[in-house]
């Protein structure tokens, strides 16, 4: 069933003014409110088609895209709310760009959401040690930018006189022209969009408010921050155009790699390689913490290479938390290379000694009496 028109359903002209629209939607809204008709579903339809009809036509831009587009204008996603929301009726068709550009703009919508002359984003690298990230720092960063300028105080005009209004836009930011079918609405070419206009620029910033100047700020990098984490800090990008909000700052951090430790998340892995005869006969080590300082660990006999050890609370800070994560030692057996004479010997002895399946070497036995069961295996 088709819609009913806007102006039909409130019984006014299409040349009515607000308080003729308001007058009438009072009156209707009376007549059909669910309170002086309890139980009346044709009543409560006609309320709820009156409050609509009113929601558009007492907004001037929804009441423009109605005028232009009819229904057609909120049928994006389900009524005038969608309209109000900056819903495009032709989302993926030809017409869809032209919409953007005629009415994305006072829709809600469009390509240009910000604030009218905000300033840009600057984004910089910062390059830290993982005990810097550890720890957390405060740093200095140079910032080569655009700031307010002085003599104006961002105004754009001489002396920070008050600018006037524009005269194109009256103030509004915005012009309208009427082309054929279409009512089409952009910024204004005079101000863009401030809806000011500078009579007298100032000497120092030609009327932009704004002037090139490099800057130095101190910025707190939080303890535990990971490699590839984007730190904003609002406000400290470019300088508005003529007062407007500035931009922010964005911060991108990257850890250097570390000789001694790889981090995963919290947690810290440290690659320790173990004398054979520690591994063999059991001892301890000193293994370096993040912090700087030392930890012991016992090593049990017979460790094998791959052999992991815990530190609890000995690992990287948590990012805006008192915990740390942990520190895992790996252990890698190394075999003694350069032996003299005497130690050549002395491991020969133990060989003889030991024989081939004395229980010294489990995997090493069992792995071989596999292979020699496989090669029986195919030799019957």
């Amino acid at each position: 069933m088709a819609k009913r028109d806007y102006y039909e359903i409130l019984g006014v002209g299409r040349d009515a003014d607000a308080d003729d629209l308001k007058k009438a939607y009072r009156k209707l809204a009376m007549q059909y409110h669910p309170d002086r008709n309890p139980g009346d579903k044709t009543a409560e339809a006609r309320f709820k088609e009156v409050n609509e009809a009113y929601d558009v036509l007492k907004d001037d831009q929804k009441r423009a895209a109605y005028d232009s587009f009819g229904h057609a204008a909120f049928e994006g996603g389900g009524g005038a709310g969608a309209g109000a929301r900056g819903a495009n009726p032709f989302e993926g068709s030809p017409l869809g760009d032209i919409f953007d550009e005629m009415f994305g703009e006072f829709m809600g919508g469009g390509r240009n959401r910000g604030p009218v002359g905000r300033g840009s984003d600057i984004r910089t690298e910062l390059e830290m040690t993982l005990e810097e990230a550890f720890a957390g720092k405060k740093v200095n960063i140079r910032v080569p930018s655009s700031v307010a300028c002085e003599a104006c105080k961002g105004s754009g005009s001489e002396g920070a006189k008050p600018a006037a209004t524009c005269p194109t836009c009256n103030g509004l930011g915005r012009v309208r022209a009427q082309q054929g079918f279409f009512l089409i609405e952009r910024t204004c070419p005079t101000c863009g969009g401030t809806g000011k206009a500078i009579r007298d620029p100032c000497k120092v910033c030609a009327g932009a408010g704004r002037v090139q100047r490099d800057r130095t700020l101190a910025v707190q990098i939080p303890a535990g921050v990971e490699d590839g984490t984007r730190i904003r800090v609002a406000g400290e990008g470019e300088a508005g155009l003529r007062g407007a909000p500035s931009g922010d700052l964005f911060v991108h951090v990257g850890i250097r790699r570390h000789p001694l430790f790889v981090r995963d998340g919290a947690n810290l892995l440290c690659r320790v390689p173990l004398r054979m005869t520690t591994a063999t006969l059991g001892g301890a080590i000193e293994v370096p913490t993040i912090d700087g300082g030392r930890a012991k660990v016992t090593v049990p006999a017979g460790t094998q290479t791959g052999d992991q050890f815990r530190l609890k609370a000995k690992g990287m800070s948590v990012l805006r938390s008192a915990t740390r994560g942990d520190l895992y030692i790996q252990v890698s057996v190394e075999t003694p290379r350069n032996l003299t004479r005497r130690q050549q010997e002395l491991l020969r002895e133990f060989e003889k000694e030991a024989g081939e399946t004395d229980g010294t070497s489990p995997e090493s036995e069992g792995f071989f009496a596999k292979v020699k069961e496989f090669w029986d295996g195919l030799s019957r």
